[in-house]
Parts: C-alpha cells; structure tokens; sequence
C-alpha cells in the first residue's frame, strides 16, 4: 500500500518568511547602531520596539505552528509601518522637513544612509514591516478560509 505523501502547510512557509524579515530587520538595525555608530532617533526606536517582538513572537508562532497569531502581528506591522511611512516623509518630502521639530537629540530628518537617493533606515524599516503585514495577511486570509 502506497501512502500519500503528507501535504505541508503553505502557511508554516508563508509564517516563516516573516519570522526571516524579522530577523533581518532587527539584526540590520543593530548593525547601523552597534557597528556603525549611527544613533538611533526617537522614530527609529519607536519602530524598533515594534520591529523586534516579531523575532521571538513569530519564531514561537513558527515553531508552534500558530496561524491565529498572524491577526496580532498584522495589526502591529501596519502600526509599524504606518510610523515608517511618518518618518520617510519627515526625510523626503521638503515641506515636512522644514516644519518638523527636533524629536531629541538626534533629528528625525537626517539621514545616515541615502542609497541611489531614495533608500534610508525609515524605508528599509518600511519594506520589513511591508513583508511581515503581507505575510500575515496572507496567513489570516488562508486560516480563516480553513475554518469555515
């Protein structure tokens, strides 16, 4: 007798690639801190402190084969990314810029990197936060067809 082969969940694949842009989001924002002395400013570290929960919640989630957490994580990507996008713009866009006030003692406005001029930390910080609310709406959509 011949058996199936067991199917894997396109969810458990789906979690894990969030579980990795979390990961790469958290160990590259160290590495501008720690390795390259940028200091954080207040925006960076409020979006720090959304970013780096994924890491242990969505590695737990990953490993426990947990689909109801991608409601939660969805929730705190876009509040994440919806900061990312504030501080993006307090960087690009002139008008912001020149009205916005010092948020401590690092300017929210500076940026450390501007690669091909458009690519700072708030936007790299942006494409995590894209990547973790993709995946997770994905995850919730799929698990919510399954329990119907």
């Amino acid at each position: 007798m011949v058996e199936k082969e067991k199917q894997k969940d396109p969810r458990e694949n789906i979690l894990y690639l969030a579980w990795i842009a979390s990961v790469i989001s958290m160990f590259g924002s160290l590495y501008f801190s720690e390795i390259r002395d940028f200091v954080p400013c207040n925006l960076c570290w409020y979006q720090r402190i959304l970013m780096y929960p994924f890491v242990i919640i969505l590695g737990i989630a990953v490993i426990r084969k947990d689909y109801q957490i991608a409601f939660y994580t969805m929730i705190l990507s876009g509040i994440g990314g919806l900061v990312s996008i504030y501080h993006y713009s307090m960087q690009k866009i002139p008008t912001l810029f020149e009205t916005s006030h010092a948020c401590g003692p690092v300017s929210c406005t500076g940026s450390y990197i501007n690669w091909l001029g458009f690519i700072t930390i708030p936007l790299l910080a942006l494409i995590g936060f894209t990547i973790i609310f993709t995946c997770s709406l994905i995850v919730w959509r799929k698990t919510k067809e399954m329990n119907k």
